[in-house]
Formats: C-alpha cells, sequence, structure tokens
C-alpha cells in the first residue's frame, strides 16, 4: 500500500485522474490524501466530488476553503459568487448524499506513524497537536450536527483575529475555521493577517508564514490552499502542494513514502 497526498484539486477532475494513472492509483491498494478544495473555480466539480467519494476509506479529506463555501451556499442560505463554478453539484440528482458526505470530512487528520498532520492551510504553532486536534473535532461536530446552519450562515468574517481560549460559539467556530482553511500569514501571538495572498516574503510587517514560527514538537504537516507558494516553505517539515491547477499551473501529488511529487500540467 502506499500513501499520496494531492494538493488543491478545485475541480480539475480530468488532471487529477490523468496524475493518478501515472503512478497506478488503486484504491483497493493504495490511500489518496486530498488537502482541501476539492471544488470550485475549476470546470468539474461534480465529477471531482462524485470521484473522491467513491474512493470510500481509500481517501482521507480535509475541507478547505471552497469545500466550506460550497456548504454554505446549500445549506447557510449564501449567494454563489461570480467566480464560482458549483452550480453543477447544487443541482446533481445525488447532491444531498455527497453535500453530507462532506460534511464528514475532517479539518484536520494525523497519522502517527508519520508523525503528520495535514489541515488545508496548516497547522498555527500557537496549537500543540493535541489542540489542534480537539479544536477541529469541535468544529467538525457542529459541521454534522443540528447546529450547522447557524455555522454556515455566520462563518464568514475576519473576526475574532486571534485565538482565544475563552471564545465560545459563533466567534470561536469562526477563528478555529480561519485557522484551518484561510490562514497564510500570522503574528508570533496568533494573530491572523488573512488579506495578503502573495509569496512569503511580501509577509506584511510583524507576521510571517505560519510555518516560519518554531514549534516545539516534531509534527510534520501537509496542507494546500497557498497556490503563490509554488510548493516551496522551505521547511522539510511543511509540506506544500498547492501548485495552482486551476489557475494553469500543475496539480502535485506526493508520495508519502518516499517524498517523491509528481505533478501533471494543467
Amino acid at each position: 500500500m502506499t500513501d499520496y497526498a494531492v494538493g488543491d484539486i478545485q475541480g480539475c477532475h480530468g488532471p487529477l485522474r490523468r496524475l493518478l494513472a501515472k503512478v497506478d492509483f488503486s484504491p483497493s491498494r493504495d490511500r489518496l490524501w486530498v488537502t482541501g478544495d476539492l471544488v470550485n473555480r475549476g470546470p468539474e466539480s461534480l465529477a471531482t466530488l462524485r470521484y473522491i467519494e467513491s474512493l470510500g476509506d481509500a481517501a482521507v479529506v480535509v475541507l478547505g476553503n471552497h469545500d466550506l463555501h460550497l456548504l454554505a451556499v446549500a445549506l447557510g442560505g449564501h449567494s454563489p459568487r461570480a467566480k464560482d463554478t458549483l452550480q453543477e453539484v447544487l443541482e446533481a440528482p445525488d447532491r444531498d448524499r455527497l453535500l453530507h458526505w462532506l460534511r464528514r470530512q475532517h479539518l484536520c487528520v494525523y497519522d502517527p506513524d508519520r508523525m503528520l498532520a495535514m489541515a488545508h492551510a496548516g497547522v498555527p504553532h500557537i496549537w500543540s497537536l493535541a489542540q489542534a486536534l480537539a479544536c477541529a473535532r469541535e468544529v467538525e461536530a457542529v459541521i454534522r450536527g443540528d447546529q450547522a446552519a447557524e455555522y454556515f450562515q455566520h462563518m464568514y468574517g475576519n473576526e475574532p483575529a486571534c485565538w482565544h481560549e475563552d471564545l465560545t460559539g459563533r466567534a470561536r467556530w469562526r477563528v478555529i475555521t480561519n485557522y484551518f482553511t484561510r490562514m497564510r500569514f500570522i503574528a508570533r501571538d496568533g494573530t491572523l493577517e488573512l488579506a495578503t495572498k502573495e509569496a512569503a516574503s511580501q509577509a506584511p510587517e510583524g507576521f510571517a508564514p505560519w510555518f516560519d514560527w518554531p514549534r516545539d514538537d516534531g509534527l510534520r504537516v501537509v496542507f494546500g490552499h497557498w497556490a503563490a507558494l509554488s510548493g516551496q516553505t522551505g521547511h522539510d517539515r511543511f509540506i506544500g502542494l498547492d501548485t495552482g491547477c486551476v489557475w494553469g499551473g500543475a496539480l502535485t501529488l506526493m508520495n508519502l513514502d518516499s517524498g517523491e511529487r509528481i505533478h501533471c500540467d494543467c
């Protein structure tokens, strides 16, 4: 069995299938870790969702901001944005089954054998692994439960900008979500700067890429979300896999056992 991780697919189903063919991926033998943003902006969000869902236990999936946006439109009463390519999913006959499956996915997962975590945007240095997983499970339970509509109605926003243990309700859910799905630049105290999307070298004053702040553990993290990095973090422990397929770049697959990266031009 081989475990592979793939960067942000964003509805680019054709490149995904071509990439998996390059490594002779088989769901009966291998597993595919998906860093989130399965859907949106690309042309085949519905086909992508159907395929990843069909993999069953052979897929390990975390939710990205575009996946949550799909759920916010479907469940939280939000309107699609001008550049969204989600209508095919919203009108599909199997829409309810696919959305139910999407709501069952995680914000952060961890493989203790590899000391490897996966989250769409990353894991902030202010949280231990145990804290990160606890925060993820807390919001996952909300997304799956009776408060899902409330969560999605109030999910959007940049405040609070920093984690505090005494946060409750919507504010607590929102900041946890932002760390896992929107984070790029962060301050030493954990304050998020969510406006800047440029390369790591363009950090606003007082902020740094989340992976540049030291951690006191040996945690490794695989993530997507930040196409401007072109997969380069400068740290072996922090593995960026979003290489901008939907923007005309490439889709990247990494063999988690060997570290080999395989690309498919889009």
